[in-house]
């Protein structure tokens, strides 16, 4: 069947949600999307503490009525025993969304959850995992970002959400994009699955995204198996999202603030998460993890090299560019409020003798420098686009400049400052980021002296470098920007899946999953990589 959606039914108030949507012949769209009523979209859980974890699902009536859903969470999956649960009213209002944080759970405890509908049917049954207290020997997190629907299939999901060696999840953002159906896809038959099949601007757009995102089985699996904490990068918004705007947001297409304000409702309607921006999670005396915002809250505007470079004489301009508002103390990816609460953050992870400090990113803190040669990479079907992109990374290279503004590389002082944080209270950090498609490895360098480690993972679908460069120059690439760059150690620029790190007292250690294929269905894997840091080097190694 297909769905056509008239945009001008999609009420932007949030009066209703996707029920609220009629079709041709009387159906609802969230009929023809999930399936009927009831529970449309599985479970998820989120937000673990050592005894509390928010559970999720949505639930829609009959009628579109509000509905009192319960959720009940058990040591066993039969429910024999009750250990905890809780009740609330969904609706219309918050897309028939529940979230329900239950409580006096038992540390470092696996447990099994399920919701209860007005009309007495039940939800599948997830399973969850609170975050443990004390002396820790290890600890798993599964990391992801970029998962673009029609790049590909979710088979990383899929290969995750089998493994029983996993506490954690941890998704780093671009859990969906808000591009048109074609507009940043390949084209392919599974882009049909994007709905709405415009670009998303407002409440009812955003809601029927998330719908047509989390009607993926693997997604729904993965969400099923583990606690998931996670981050917004910026196409829960629009493309390369700022405080005040975004690269995928023009004057014709309304407010960003309001564009920006129904995005986040949506994303605190549709996952596991709590209201807050930024938090902490302590892991025993293992480790504490730091969940931030680079891209909504207040990151102030990136700069761009393609205005630069559109100067008379690029090499000068980008001098001054270098020399001047590149190194401006007032840029900043955090904001003061976010970075005081991190330093705090750092201080008393050290205070209380964690062995690491774990940072959630959304972009590479890393530096990349984009060799001189770089063009000889580019497959000769590379749009202009691509070309460009290489253009200016190789003039801003030979000027000194990190080929990457949009990430930290366009705020040098702040990431100073995040890196000086974690040398005075003497941490072990190691960051985890996502947003380039890419895999990385980087030693966090402030000056000549090395501060921590950066695991920078690949994405789950979207392209990376590998879809503008030539398929027999994989090997050559990787090793022109490990040596033309002070900080990277290693990369992949060819290769979809996850990362998989494992915490003990003696190590940090990454391994990037590679999977065979996002093009049919599969979770088989090829060779990845592994390298680790040690506590008090601060600097990788092969593992």
């Amino acid at each position: 069947m297909t769905i056509i959606i008239d945009r001008r039914a999609l009420l932007t108030t949030g009066a209703f949600g996707l029920g609220g949507l009629v079709l041709p012949g009387g159906s609802l769209a969230a009929q023809a999307l999930l399936g009927g009523q009831g529970f449309t979209h599985g479970v998820a859980s989120g937000e673990p503490d050592s005894d509390s974890v928010l559970l999720w699902t949505r639930f829609v009536s009959a009628t579109g009525a509000p509905s009192k859903v319960k959720a009940e969470i058990s040591l066993s999956r039969d429910f024999a025993k009750i250990a905890s649960g809780g009740e609330m009213i969904t609706g219309s209002w918050r897309d028939h969304t529940a979230k329900i944080t239950v409580s006096g759970l038992t540390p470092g405890t696996t447990y099994y959850y399920r919701f209860i509908g007005p009309d007495g049917s039940t939800s599948p049954v997830g399973r969850t995992r609170t975050l443990p207290l004390g002396k820790v020997p290890k600890f798993n997190i599964a990391v992801f970002s970029c998962a673009n629907l029609g790049f590909g299939l979710f088979n990383a999901y899929a290969h995750a959400a089998s493994r029983d060696d996993i506490d954690l999840v941890l998704h780093l953002g671009d859990y969906l994009y808000e591009y048109a159906r074609g507009g940043y896809d390949n084209g392919s038959g599974l882009s049909k699955r994007i709905l709405p099949e415009t670009e998303l601007y407002n409440l009812a757009d955003y809601r029927l995204r998330y719908a047509s995102y989390r009607s993926d089985p693997n997604l729904q699996a993965l969400h099923a198996a583990f606690p998931m904490i996670a981050n917004t990068d910026d196409h829960e918004g629009a493309n390369d999202a700022w405080e005040g705007g975004a690269e995928n947001h023009q004057p014709d297409e309304g407010d960003w603030t309001n564009r920006k304000n129904a995005a986040m409702q949506v994303w605190r309607e549709w996952m596991p998460v709590s209201e807050q921006p930024w938090k902490s999670y302590d892991i025993g005396d293992l480790a504490t993890y730091f969940r931030t915002d680079t891209r909504m809250v207040a990151r102030s505007r990136p700069a761009s090299y393609g205005t630069i470079l559109r100067s008379g004489d690029p090499a000068a301009a980008l001098s001054a560019f270098r020399d001047g508002v590149w190194q401006d103390p007032a840029a900043t990816m955090l904001g003061t409020e976010q970075e005081n609460w991190l330093y705090h953050g750092f201080r008393a992870a050290s205070r209380q003798k964690k062995t690491w400090h774990v940072l959630g990113v959304g972009t590479n803190i890393g530096y990349n420098s984009t060799p001189p040669d770089a063009l000889d990479w580019l497959d000769p079907k590379a749009d202009v686009r691509a070309n460009a992109y290489f253009r200016a990374g190789i003039a801003a290279g030979k000027a000194g400049l990190p080929y990457n503004l949009d990430n930290w590389g366009g705020y040098p002082q702040a990431k100073s400052r995040l890196l000086r944080a974690a040398q005075a209270t003497d941490a072990n950090l190691v960051a985890v980021t996502g947003d380039s498609h890419n895999a990385w490895a980087f030693d966090l360098i402030d000056g000549d002296r090395e501060v921590g480690v950066e695991f920078g993972g690949h994405s789950v679908t979207s392209p990376g470098i590998e879809s503008a460069t030539r398929a027999e120059d994989k090997e050559k690439v990787a090793k022109a920007l490990v040596a033309n760059s002070k900080e990277l150690r290693w990369t992949d620029t060819s290769n979809r899946g996850y990362m998989h790190v494992s915490l003990t007292p003696a190590a940090a250690t990454c391994e990037w999953i590679f999977m065979d294929t996002v093009k049919m269905v599969s979770t088989a894997t090829k060779a990845g990589h592994r390298m680790k840091v040690r506590p008090g080097r601060k600097m990788l190694e092969s593992a």
